[in-house]
């Protein structure tokens, strides 16, 4: 009997773990499914790009998968039952419902846009936190004329390479930025001096020690009464988890993240692994991961490692996950990366400039070919067949 293996989401986490699960797990009595609701692999760290008019390389899932064992269905997933084992799903293709039983579960559904509750943010705001959100927002502001006011909201690592990128992209906008504490107040001296050298020189204007309060189709108000005029609002305050998790009887945090141990295994059921956003997991100094592609692709490598060993009765490997640095873009000329401890406090250290931008499209692009070759060095016994499962037809086809 086959040992089935399902994993939710094929984001850089999702694909990570059933590449590698594929790799470690080239058996004929395993079958490795995974489940996405779009066909394409998307670079989430590359949206704000999407969103200013640039074009994103394709990356079809089922020719990243071909010839691995993985089969991919596309669909959207609707319940977990993990007393039962299940998880229910509804084809892209189709309306019924399909229900998929499982031995073992990888959960990496990841997160979504959060609109912190402000009032107007969910029917004004624009996201960059999914394809679909950075598309709308780059129809928005094509459609903008020269001049009028763009106000992006959120001082994180999103916040300023979206508003970076766009007023790059289309100079002749009036870009704001507001941040609740100071700008890059998490960085190193020489970090900070870089970015408010970086953002004064693209003409953004910075609002400091801002919260905001409400927004409307044409203004942001903030907590001090002010109004800033804002022909588009682009939210990028944080990311929600996907409510799936806590509508299941796994431990959950109050923000909804499955609670595991340092395999990235659930401590309520272990059949369930959870990874990325999707996860609480403890790193160095006994701090929760932040939610990140640097902390969720050494999580799936973890459970996928995990998994491979126990259903092999082989020792558990445990694979290191700290931090080295933060990596942002600031358009696409300039860039800032800040070396930081194990557990992500800035050091002195920081890298600028031109040779940070390349830097950082290195990392870029090295995190999407790890995804994009999924089972590099897989055996070749395995490499003939590939399952694509589209609805509930499923095709073996031979690898070209």
């Amino acid at each position: 009997m086959q040992h089935r293996i399902v994993v939710l989401g094929a984001g850089y986490t999702g694909a990570v773990a059933a590449g590698r699960l594929a790799r470690r797990l080239h058996r004929a009595d395993v079958a490795i499914t995974l489940v996405n609701p779009e066909p394409d692999f998307v670079e989430r760290v590359r949206l704000h790009q999407l969103a200013t008019g640039q074009t994103l390389t394709p990356r079809p899932l089922r020719e990243m998968f071909a010839g691995t064992g993985v089969a991919l269905k596309l669909a959207n997933v609707t319940a977990v039952d993990v007393d039962r084992r299940t998880v229910t799903v509804t084809p892209v293709d189709g309306p019924e419902q399909e229900e998929l039983e499982y031995d073992t579960l990888v959960y990496a559904l990841g997160s979504g846009w959060n609109d912190g509750g402000v009032p107007g943010v969910a029917a004004h705001a624009h996201d960059i936190a999914s394809r679909p959100g950075a598309l709308r927002l780059r129809e928005r502001l094509a459609a903008l004329e020269a001049g009028r006011p763009v106000v992006v909201v959120g001082g994180g690592l999103t916040g300023l390479e979206a508003a970076t990128e766009i007023a790059e992209a289309r100079p002749d906008l009036d870009v704001s930025l507001v941040v609740r504490g100071a700008l890059g107040d998490w960085l190193s001296q020489k970090g900070r001096a870089h970015l408010r050298k970086v953002v004064g020189g693209l003409g953004i204007t910075v609002h400091e020690r801002t919260a905001v309060a409400a927004v409307a189709a044409d203004s942001v108000t903030t907590a001090d009464g002010r109004t800033l005029p804002a022909e588009v609002t682009v939210w990028t305050t944080g990311f929600a988890v996907h409510p799936i998790a806590r509508a299941t009887s796994l431990e959950v945090t109050d923000r909804g993240q499955i609670v595991v141990d340092g395999t990235m295994r659930s401590v309520s059921h272990p059949d369930v692994y959870a990874v990325g956003d999707a996860a609480m997991a403890i790193g160095p100094e006994d701090k929760p991961l932040r939610m990140s592609c640097a902390s969720g692709v050494p999580m799936a490598w973890q459970a996928a490692d995990a998994i491979a060993a126990r259903l092999a009765g082989t020792r558990v490997p445990h694979v290191s996950i700290r931090y080295y640095q933060q990596c942002v873009s600031l358009g696409r000329k300039e860039g800032l990366i800040q070396f930081v401890t194990a557990d992500d406090r800035a050091k002195d250290g920081a890298l600028t400039g031109r040779v940070a931008a390349l830097y950082k499209e290195l990392i870029c692009k090295g995190a999407a070919w790890g995804v994009a070759n999924p089972t590099a060095g897989l055996p070749t016994r395995r490499r003939h067949v590939v399952r694509q499962e589209t609805g509930s037809r499923a095709h073996a086809e031979a690898a070209a």
